[in-house]
């Protein structure tokens, strides 16, 4: 067969077959009963075998016809989903923001009850798919990223410089009753973030000042470290990005006596001049207006104590 049988033909069948009746099917599909019995025939002879059998009034699928069935069912069934799905992205409102993980995660999905409270109808699409990082303005509006795109016709700018912070959950810090930094390598142990131990930033920072330290568990994902010293009583060396939402509510404070760590930089793209939707600008400006206060929660003294 050098070509598939046309939609058409595919859903007439379909109809016909799971109703097990072609004046049903016919008017399931608001057409004629000849116009049905035309299709399946049409569709018998492009495949050049029989379909159904004749049953009293209706009609009965051939072993043939049981197989296409199930084939044409299941395409029909993903290609309604996928409509669906297509049909998500055509609503008003939608800003589509790529990043990381950990970064969506703490401090960019703590922004978004605020943005739409300032940006009426928004829709925002979050996506950690960083595979995704090319701007068309179609799929993706903006993206942050370790370093710039250096995409054509890009508007590019730094959003924040990371800084790496020891961290606990507010409940049990308590338990340690201590105030310093050695006191803590002492009783308190540890859940490492793998990449902590490559990166350029914080990894003679965790073989050498937190080398005595009783290592509790290693995670390849720095929400999986969050979870686990919220879950158990244990400190972590993890960005502020990531655990801002949660310092912001008192979850996790800031250990005593730990340096802070300065990391990489974020940047923020969309594409250069008018965006294609007011939102687009108004978030990318948004974003850019609330990343100062990254470093100024991290000078604050108040989330040590």
């Amino acid at each position: 067969m050098s070509r598939l049988p046309s939609l058409r033909l595919l859903t007439g069948f379909e109809a016909a077959a799971r109703l097990g009746n072609f004046s049903r099917a016919a008017e399931e599909l608001s057409l004629s009963q000849s116009a049905i019995s035309h299709q399946i025939q049409q569709l018998e002879q492009q495949l050049g075998q029989p379909l159904f059998h004749r049953v009293g009034r209706g009609v009965e699928l051939t072993v043939a016809g049981v197989a296409l069935l199930k084939t044409v069912q299941t395409s029909l069934r993903n290609l309604h989903q996928g409509i669906t799905r297509i049909s998500t992205y055509l609503e008003p409102g939608i800003v589509t923001v790529v990043c990381p993980s950990g970064l969506a995660q703490g401090w960019l999905q703590s922004q978004l009850s605020a943005l739409q409270a300032d940006i009426p109808d928004l829709l925002p699409i979050i996506s950690v798919d960083e595979t995704a990082r090319y701007i068309d303005e179609l799929d993706v509006d903006m993206v942050i990223s370790e370093l710039p795109l250096q995409q054509p016709n890009l508007h590019e700018q730094k959003l924040f410089d990371e800084v790496w912070l020891m961290v606990a959950a507010t409940a049990h810090s308590r338990q340690w009753r201590c105030d310093d930094a050695a006191q803590l390598r002492r009783v308190a142990p540890l859940i490492c973030l793998e990449q902590s131990f490559a990166d350029e930033y914080t990894a003679s920072f965790l073989m050498q000042e937190l080398a005595g330290c009783r290592r509790l568990a290693i995670y390849d994902d720095a929400s999986l470290v969050l979870q686990g010293i919220l879950r158990e009583p244990a400190m972590a060396c993890l960005p502020l990005s990531v655990v801002w939402h949660s310092l912001q509510t008192g979850v996790l404070q800031v250990l005593p006596g730990f340096p802070q760590i300065a990391g990489k930089s974020w940047w923020i793209s969309r594409m250069q001049g008018d965006t294609r939707d007011v939102r687009v600008l108004k978030v990318f400006t948004a974003l850019l207006r609330s990343a100062p206060q990254l470093k100024s929660v991290s000078e604050n003294p108040a989330i040590t104590d």
